[in-house]
């Protein structure tokens, strides 16, 4: 289950669905049970996952989309593909990729019924406020994940019954502003009904700064969208221009207090920079994290997830891992230590032999947290994906082996050979991946510190104050082990999202929220080949050029700034209208 706080005897007692109305609401621990369920159903906790949460029992290679959708890197398995011709312009009318749609519509049907029912319950006022203000942020989190798809959905905010009317039954779309503006709202009712900071008894429930987060990620997405998007459909989707200052003011302000509160920080437990990041992401319950998904160890029988199983270099089960492909370009977008460019000379690094020091050398302590590649410490040996031998003839040999030395590496799949570049981050090296799918405990951290730095980062940009913004973003760097900057701007702050969030699952909403992402995302990327030269051990490196593919290369088209409605839902509901361009 979700929570870690619920107790054996909540979910020993019989299903919700036998026992009658009165004796669910008159029960703290049912109604505790009612929310533990609720919670587990949100999938898009993890990484945006719809439909399921990957878990022990189900959807577990699910949450790879969100990456393999944005300009990071590309799906490895190749025999499922499963995403990636949605990256190649294959979002159409039927829809299919991300669908949030049912499944909210009947989580939030079934908040409304318990944000209506427990505040008349006979148990203590203040769990009836706090255990309402939770329901009430889960209902505000599953309409930011609706609206951030669709634009304007309908706003529906208590229990529907069957002799309804026709109108309530069949609902309109409200506005794209509406519903952004709803979900501030709820966070603004309901965050002085939350915990300041929860004990170790209700770790992976929302406190007060867990909304403020949500407010704040809600606000600067509604202010991007006014300040770069248009207003369509006679107001369903976009917000006026002149609303923009408004929201990232409210982002801004939201930043500001979890900031001023004290009760986080930015991770910086370990001296090594490399290292530091690394744990940020599986130590659990870190001063950085203000919210996450929790996950138990696999010998309980607990929740779980597969994200390492997915990402891992071999050894693994299946032989394969690497499923989320990271681009020569995304390593690329990693600056050196003092700050110079990491982007390779194409021309220069395809001639003559290199060593990795030569090639990664000094680079920003996270590109080596985030991503793996040739050389890479796991599990005491080096990474190895090398793709040829260069023998002492010239000749490269592309099979078997020549004098003892395979002419290739270990990290190669049977069926594709990749970019040459892996996912480190999230990854913990105790899970053992040759046990199969769902062995790792590690919490998914849905809102942490780092992330509100750089939402304060940009809100304070786009307000004219520059000064903050610059100490923000460089508090973000100096945590990193990489040289602060002495002036700010926007593509500064785009860079240091981009870097600093890596596959997280932000980046695919960001360049849509910036309306860059028809020129960021219609480009076919890069890999890398190592070859290992037999006399010398260095490698020559080829560019891949075209990594996704020519025949259907990445395609993002203006109308997928929202995803369609679909023919079946306007098939159902006479009374909703198609976002534009699908047809």
């Amino acid at each position: 289950m979700f929570m870690s706080s619920c107790k054996k005897d909540v979910l020993d007692k019989k299903p919700l669905d036998i026992i009658s109305d009165d004796v669910v609401w008159s029960d703290p621990a049912l109604i505790d049970a009612y929310l533990t369920q609720l919670y587990a159903q949100v999938s898009v906790f993890t990484l945006e996952t719809p439909g399921g949460s990957w878990d022990e029992t189900e959807g577990w290679r699910g949450p790879i989309a969100i990456n393999v959708l944005a300009d990071e890197g590309k799906e490895n398995w190749i025999l499922w593909k499963s995403y990636q011709p949605y990256k190649c312009g294959g979002l159409k009318i039927s829809g299919g990729l991300l669908e949030w749609w049912e499944t909210p519509y009947s989580i939030i049907r079934s908040l409304n019924e318990f944000i209506q029912r427990v505040p008349n319950s006979p148990v203590e006022e203040s769990i009836r406020k706090m255990r309402t203000a939770e329901a009430r942020f889960l209902r505000a989190y599953n309409y930011f994940s609706m609206v951030k798809r669709y634009g304007g959905v309908p706003l529906i905010i208590v229990p529907q019954k069957i002799d309804d009317p026709k109108e309530s039954l069949y609902p309109a779309r409200d506005s794209e502003q509406k519903i952004y503006d709803f979900v501030i709202s709820e966070v603004d009712a309901i965050a002085g009904d939350l915990l300041e900071t929860n004990s170790s008894s209700d770790y992976g429930r929302p406190t007060k700064y867990a909304a403020l987060a949500l407010k704040s990620r809600a606000a600067l997405y509604a202010g991007s969208i006014a300040q770069f998007g248009t207003v369509q459909l006679n107001g369903l989707l976009g917000i006026p221009s002149d609303a923009a200052a408004t929201y990232y003011q409210k982002s801004y302000d939201a930043a500001k207090s979890i900031i001023s509160s004290g009760h986080y920080a930015l991770y910086n437990a370990d001296a090594d920079k490399t290292t530091n990041f690394r744990n940020l992401f599986i130590v659990k319950n870190n001063p950085e994290v203000i919210f996450s998904k929790r996950h138990a160890d696999p010998t309980t029988g607990g929740n779980t997830w597969s994200f390492d199983f997915l990402n891992c270099p071999k050894p693994h089960a299946w032989g394969a891992g690497n499923i989320n492909a990271p681009y020569l370009e995304m390593a690329e977008e990693f600056d050196h230590v003092d700050g110079t460019t990491g982007t390779l000379d194409r021309t220069a690094i395809q001639q003559g032999l290199w060593t990795m020091d030569e090639l990664w050398g000094n680079k920003d302590p996270r590109f080596y947290a985030t991503i793996w590649t040739m050389g890479t410490l796991w599990l005491g040996s080096t990474i190895d994906p090398h793709n040829g031998l260069l023998l002492p003839d010239g000749t490269i040999q592309t099979s078997g082996s020549y004098n003892g030395v395979p002419a290739l590496g270990i990290q190669l799949s049977d069926n594709n050979f990749g970019t040459s570049f892996g996912l480190m981050k999230y990854l913990d090296e105790k899970v053992d991946n040759n046990k199969g799918p769902n062995q790792s405990s590690t919490d998914y951290q849905v809102f942490r510190y780092g992330e509100v730095l750089l939402n304060l980062a940009e809100a304070a940009f786009e307000l004219g104050k520059a000064n903050e913004a610059l100490d923000a973003l460089n508090q973000i760097r100096t945590r990193a082990g990489i040289s602060t900057i002495t002036a700010i701007d926007r593509e500064k702050i785009h860079h240091e999202r981009k870097v600093e969030l890596a596959f997280e699952g932000h980046r695919y909403w960001d360049l849509r929220r910036w309306r860059t992402a028809v020129s960021t995302l219609t480009v076919n990327r890069s890999g890398i080949r190592y070859i290992l030269d037999y006399t010398t051990r260095k490698y020559k490196l080829e560019v891949l050029k075209n990594i996704d593919g020519t025949s259907t290369p990445p395609a993002f088209y203006p109308y997928n700034y929202y995803f369609p409605i679909t023919l079946n839902r306007t098939g159902n509901n006479p009374n909703l209208v198609e976002n534009p361009g699908y047809k």
